[in-house]
């Protein structure tokens, strides 16, 4: 019992103002945190990947603090600690490279900007809407809503395609007919189609040549420019609205064919 005492006495009070300050910095990293996020939140100017990334920096920052002080709290030499973790520093980075790999790779993100939250991306082998970023992982939404968490360090390190960068992008199609058909009548045909699409940009003109001589049609190649955001819509309602317009102007669509010749020998006599 004396022993309890003693130790109740020596380090009764260390332990609630420990306590306290762990439950005070906590508190203060969740306000900060919350507080960054409404003021940068108010410009509109600022990506919500950028003020979550901030946010969430600035709270393991305050943690790390209330960490410190509470070790000093209970009397524990943070100069001489700190140097200590230094020198075990070298062997926990070696450990955890691949960890702090996809936190410089978070910040060089953050930094270099190659896509915004809502972008459609396409990098380290899978595609999807940007959702957020943190400072280890990127996570992405695939069209059909499945979540992706892709570490930074594999977004950073590979190609990094970006459909929703610029504001307008270019829908190709290619459309086949048959030798037969009048090549002239099909493009006037596939113009008259284009120019009722709305979406569809007057400048660039809409492009339609003779791509290829094929096996069992002659191809056309279409280029029509559109909104980024209109991409699939135009591409789905002009094929469709194709196929119509060229069955109503008796226009074939052929298939994949091929002539045999049948040659009958003579019979030996």
């Amino acid at each position: 019992m004396e022993t309890i005492e003693r130790i109740i006495t020596t380090y009764g009070l260390s332990v609630v103002g420990g306590i306290a300050i762990l439950i005070v910095g906590w508190i203060v990293a969740g306000m900060v945190n919350r507080s960054i996020r409404r003021v940068m939140g108010k410009r509109e100017k600022i990506d919500p990947l950028l003020i979550g990334f901030v946010a969430s920096l600035v709270r393991y920052l305050i943690l790390a603090f209330t960490v410190v002080a509470v070790l000093n709290q209970f009397g524990v030499q943070t100069a001489s600690m700190i140097a200590v973790l230094g020198a075990a520093g070298l062997a926990i980075g070696l450990a955890l490279q691949g960890t702090l790999a996809h936190l410089a790779s978070g910040v060089m993100i953050m930094i270099f900007r190659p896509f915004r939250q809502g972008h459609y991306i396409e990098a380290a082998g899978t595609a999807g809407t940007v959702k957020t970023v943190t400072l280890f992982t990127t996570e992405l939404a695939t069209p059909d809503n499945v979540q992706i968490i892709v570490p930074n360090g594999k977004v950073w390190g590979d190609v990094v395609k970006n459909y929703s960068f610029h504001a307008t992008r270019r829908v190709d199609f290619s459309l086949g007919i048959g030798y037969e058909d009048d090549i002239d009548k099909a493009i006037k045909t596939v113009l008259s189609v284009i120019g009722k699409e709305k979406r569809a940009h007057k400048d660039p003109e809409p492009m339609i040549v003779v791509g290829e001589l094929a096996d069992s049609s002659v191809n056309l190649t279409i280029r029509v420019w559109c909104d980024s955001g209109d991409y699939w819509g135009v591409k789905f309602d002009l094929t469709k609205a194709f196929k119509q317009a060229l069955d109503k102007a008796s226009i074939s669509i052929p298939f994949p064919q091929r002539d045999v010749h049948l040659h009958q020998l003579a019979a030996a006599s």
